[in-house]
């Protein structure tokens, strides 16, 4: 979505059948034809028509100034896609200096980076993003594989939506501060569908679903996306409003260049934008000769240029400009003016009064106790829009859903507020699959291939089967029986089982002297309790064998014994409030984990292990100090066995040393990253540049000769969010000399 050509290839999901006008659609009217002066005198209604375009559409921003300059007064607006965002949000009540923070705001990364906050997601989403998938979500069923309905879902579309329009909640149209109406297309039936009434950032957001790029929105019954397809100019929107005078901004949709002709996306994006173009030319067509056209020049700027809006806004004005004349002969009275703008800049307040009921709809798999259980907003309180908001973003952040929005209901002596929560029409069954690699170009690389099976909501509690295989330097197949205890989530019991084969080096100093294969059988239960979005607690037991073979290296490293018994109590918190587990720039994460072996369970040692660790993020700008820390040992007389010792050393994690090099029966550790992104993201986080310090101690170590002090070292390092997930190339030194270069693809810590 970087170009104007990728943007509009995403339409390819839309048929190419549908039909431009907007025949058989009922339009709602506003009554009268003409405004009122003070006198009592009458002048013409002026309604202002803003097309569609996407990032082109910025230009309309500077034509509403050269309006207001020129004291034109607007009675009226209509707008689609881009046009349906500014015209509502003038609409709405938003003057100049307020539109100009909003364009300077608004960036591809703030409109199409699809998941919400992710403070706001649930623990098991956050516990994803540890590991290495890239792949999104694939729904299993039938025997296909199935895709979402579009490259973003949309819902951080919307979210940002929310925040920009002053009007919040439900509204008819007719009664914001200017009247106002937006257009999308029905996707099913290919005629345009314009809204009068409605939640504005949600029928923003349906009139800007580009086909193929942000997925459609389903209301009352129909599949809509971008209003381009079918009326990217409507004007006859405006006119079925009552306008006398009708002000068109054109900013465009420009047909490719012949050598952007270069393939079947190219020619299909053509065709559409061919399509669009011949609504365009039919609304043009109906324009009278008291009508104003307005045509930015808008060069190279395509319609995903958001990057650039305020580059692009001038370039309205500088066009309305040459309109000087035209739009002077609609000026009114400075006074009169004034009046007419404080009344049109008056903020609409907000409908806050308690709901009777909150209703969830459509529902086929998940409980709607779930829902309502992640919810602040409660019946028979007044409604608060920004708890609100936040409610539909931490539903869309259980995982379940496609979209989430609300609306109101005034039902007979009730008020109902309905939440829209799609579930994902691609299934609960799904499928993810991940790769990570790496190496320290010394001979030594790594991979894994991940797959990961679940099946959710297999009963009204909301259980899940997750299943989990990977092949490469640790292979392992595990399954998970995750049963909350309460609709709610807030407690369950989690079964589960795992078969893993691990390669361990031993070294001396930076000298690997050994490998071993260890391959353990585990079976255990977990009971636990999640915090929200905050953290979990689990405590278990679990039982098994552990099986250690010498793979390389010398006889008398031998591990001894062909089979260790294994059984013990477990317990485990995880505290995540970081904004991203690749390259976080604000929160924080926190861990305690204690493995307590015992001969009740079975094993064959008694011993107590314990760990924890946690991280802070914290930004200025585009920069980011990053504080990490662990620390580890055991509890009581008893040793840790030799095949459960702390193994340390890597990026970031005593840099320098291989990863894997430091073996030992304690570990204390701390660490200051500093990172700056010297390239802003799309859809993912972009790229970054970075130093740490790092400062350690493996105490007691294994092997004889190894490091055991206070130990000193520091990296560089750049990475990169990629569609395959965080890569990373860094240079990591020593003090005491050792040296290394890595490479990552996938969290390297």
């Amino acid at each position: 979505m970087t170009t104007g050509l990728g943007l509009r290839a995403g339409m390819i999901a839309a048929s190419i059948a549908l039909a431009a006008g907007l025949s058989g659609v009922a339009l709602a009217a506003r009554a009268g034809a003409a405004v009122a002066h003070e006198g009592g005198a009458k002048r013409p209604k002026i309604c202002l028509v803003l097309s569609g375009g996407g990032a082109r559409g910025a230009a309309h921003v500077g034509v509403l100034k050269v309006l207001e300059e020129y004291r034109v007064p607007i009675d009226c607006i209509a707008g689609t896609s881009m046009g349906a965002l500014v015209g509502g949000a003038y609409a709405a009540g938003m003057n100049m200096a307020e539109m100009d923070q909003i364009i300077g705001e608004i960036s591809t990364e703030l409109l199409f980076k699809d998941k919400p906050p992710r403070q706001e997601l649930s623990m098991r989403l956050k516990e994803d993003d540890y590991e290495v998938f890239f792949t999104p979500e694939l729904g299993v069923g039938g025997g296909t594989l199935r895709l979402g309905k579009g490259l973003v879902t949309g819902v951080q579309l919307e979210t940002v939506l929310r925040r920009l329009t002053k009007v919040k909640g439900f509204h008819h149209f007719d009664d914001l501060p200017i009247p106002y109406r937006a257009v999308a297309t029905d996707l099913v039936t290919g005629k345009p569908v314009v809204f009068s009434e409605g939640e504005l950032a949600s029928v923003m957001r349906a009139s800007m679903s580009v086909p193929g790029a942000v997925a459609p929105v389903e209301y009352q019954g129909m599949v809509l996306v971008d209003g381009m397809l079918t009326s990217n100019l409507p004007v006859e929107v405006a006119r079925a409003m009552g306008a006398d005078i009708v002000i068109a901004v054109d900013v465009g949709t420009p047909l490719l260049t012949r050598d952007e002709l270069n393939g079947l996306l190219g020619v299909t994006a053509q065709m559409l934008n061919i399509l669009t173009q011949q609504n365009v030319d039919a609304s043009l067509a109906s324009l009278k000769p008291s009508d104003i056209l307005i045509t930015p020049e808008l060069g190279d700027y395509s319609t995903a240029n958001f990057n650039s809006l305020p580059k692009i806004a001038p370039l309205g004005e500088a066009a309305a400009r040459k309109l000087a004349d035209r739009l002077a002969a609609l000026s009114i009275p400075p006074e009169e003016y004034a009046a007419l703008r404080r009344q049109q800049t008056v903020e609409v307040a907000s409908d806050v009064r308690p709901v009777d009921q909150i209703r969830i709809e459509s529902l086929q798999s998940v409980n709607p106790v779930a829902v309502r259980s992640v919810m602040q907003t409660q019946a028979g309180k007044p409604i608060d829009q920004q708890v609100l908001d936040s409610d539909m973003r931490r539903i869309y952040g259980m995982g379940n859903f496609e979209h989430v929005s609300y609306h109101f209901v005034d039902e007979p002596g009730e008020r109902i507020l309905v939440v829209d929560a799609v579930e994902k029409f691609w299934g609960l069954n799904t499928v993810r699959f991940g790769l990570g690699l790496s190496s320290d170009f010394k001979g030594d690389a790594y991979y894994n291939l991940v797959a990961s099976y679940r099946k959710k909501w297999l009963n009204s509690l909301g259980a899940e089967w997750r299943t989990d295989a990977q092949i490469g330097n640790t292979s392992a197949l595990t399954s998970e029986f995750y049963q909350p205890l309460r609709p709610q989530g807030d407690y369950f019991v989690a079964p589960n089982v795992g078969l893993q084969r691990s390669v361990y080096n031993l070294y001396q100093g930076s000298q690997r002297i050994a490998m071993y294969d260890i391959t353990s059988r585990l079976v255990g239960v977990d009971l636990g309790s999640v915090f929200g979005p905050y953290g979990e607690l689990r405590l278990g037991m679990v039982n098994g064998a552990l099986s250690p073979e010498l793979d390389t290296g010398p006889p008398s490293l031998s591990p001894g014994v062909s089979s260790v018994n294994q059984g013990a109590f477990t317990a485990k918190l995880l505290l995540d409030q970081l904004d991203s587990a690749h390259f976080p720039r604000n929160g924080w994460r926190g861990g305690v984990n204690i493995f307590h072996s015992t001969g009740a369970l079975g094993a064959d040692l008694d011993y107590t292990k314990w760990s924890a660790d946690g991280s802070a993020a914290y930004s200025f700008g585009d920069h980011t100090f990053n504080l990490g820390a662990k620390a580890g040992g055991h509890l009581g007389a008893n040793l840790l066995p030799r095949y459960d010792l702390f193994q340390w050393g890597g990026f970031l994690q005593q840099s320098g040393y291989p990863s894997g090099a430091l073996i030992g029966q304690n570990i204390e550790f701390g660490r200051l990253m500093y990172y700056q992104r010297v390239f802003k993201g799309t859809l993912f986080e972009g790229a970054f540049a970075g130093i740490s310090a790092e400062v350690g101690k493996v105490g007691d170590p294994l092997v004889p000769g190894s490091p055991d002090g206070t130990l000193k070292s520091s990296s560089v390092f750049v990475g990169a969010d990629t569609p395959f997930g965080p890569a990373y190339l860094g240079f990591g030194r020593a003090v005491e000399g050792a040296s290394s270069v890595y490479f990552f693809l996938g969290r390297p810590f």
